[in-house]
């Protein structure tokens, strides 16, 4: 897909880089009975507390159920539409299963209309087509990995996302993950074979607040233009950096806002991670 790209008559214009489109289908309407209602939190919690700062307003958008785990092993599947789904980076492919059967997969690279995907152990690996992370051929871009065996795809869902199979050590698959971490994984997940579309995403520039608003995202305002009482990093004479100290940037409830590690130390899955993503430097 390719950027649209303005000229600069106005500021916001100069350097705004949206989406222009061109890889979705003319005329596909979403399919309704694959589409819910989607409720919006505003970022808070049952009580009316916010949890999440940030967030509120946006147009309103309704929720596409796609198909994580790929159900249908034994039947192809025809492409019939490549479609926008508001709430992912990754655009989605409407497949009919025949006998008014449809589904919603993501739409990796290079899947075309009027194109073939199915699932299974023995179908071949093309692009879009499920398999046992045992049997695709090494090397190969995946993504819409599974974590359990029959749970669904769990990772590398984003737009322009890709993992790699690197090896098959007897139950086991190594993957390296978009992030750079190596991970071990069941051989018998399943992951689809190509990388995921849209890749242009990550170069979209919004160009004005506006339209970060209309994406349901609020003003963040910076902990060290605020006033003590509001901030830990507030206050100072001129222009400060941490309040008149120097201490390590926090949140307003004094959490450390870099380098604090969130994970937990003794996670199961922990054992399954093979390398880091946060390479270790040689001393």
């Amino acid at each position: 897909m390719a950027l649209k790209e303005f000229r600069p008559l106005t500021p916001s214009l100069r350097f705004t880089q949206l989406h222009d489109f061109s890889e979705l289908t003319p005329n596909s309407a979403p399919e309704r009975s694959l589409m819910e209602i989607k409720r919006r939190t505003g970022g808070r919690n049952a009580h009316g507390r916010t949890t999440s700062r940030h967030r509120g307003g946006g147009h309103k958008k309704q929720f596409r159920i796609i198909e994580w785990n790929r159900r249908k092993r034994t039947t192809s599947g025809k492409v019939i539409g490549i479609q926008y789904d508001p709430n992912r980076s990754a655009r989605i492919a409407l497949i009919d299963y025949g006998s008014k059967e449809k589904a919603y997969i993501l739409a990796p690279e290079g899947l075309k209309v009027g194109g073939t995907v199915s699932a299974g152990p023995k179908v071949p690996a093309e692009v879009g087509n499920a398999l046992p992370l045992r049997v695709i051929p090494q090397g190969l871009p995946l993504h819409n990995i599974e974590m359990v065996p029959g749970r669904g795809a769990q990772m590398v869902r984003s737009a322009g996302a890709a993992a790699i199979c690197t090896a098959i050590d007897k139950d086991y698959a190594l993957v390296r993950l978009p992030s750079g971490e190596l991970r071990r994984l069941h051989a018998d997940c399943y992951a689809t074979v190509g990388q995921v579309g849209n890749v242009a995403h990550e170069k979209v520039s919004l160009g004005k607040a506006g339209r970060a608003r209309w994406l349901g995202r609020r003003p963040h305002t910076r902990g060290m233009v605020m006033n003590p009482v509001d901030h830990p990093m507030g206050g100072g004479q001129g222009k400060s950096k941490g309040g008149g100290g120097r201490q390590h940037p926090v949140s307003p409830w004094g959490q450390l806002a870099k380098g604090l590690k969130t994970r937990h130390r003794h996670k199961t899955s922990s054992r399954f991670i093979v390398e880091d993503r946060r390479k270790k430097r040689s001393s």
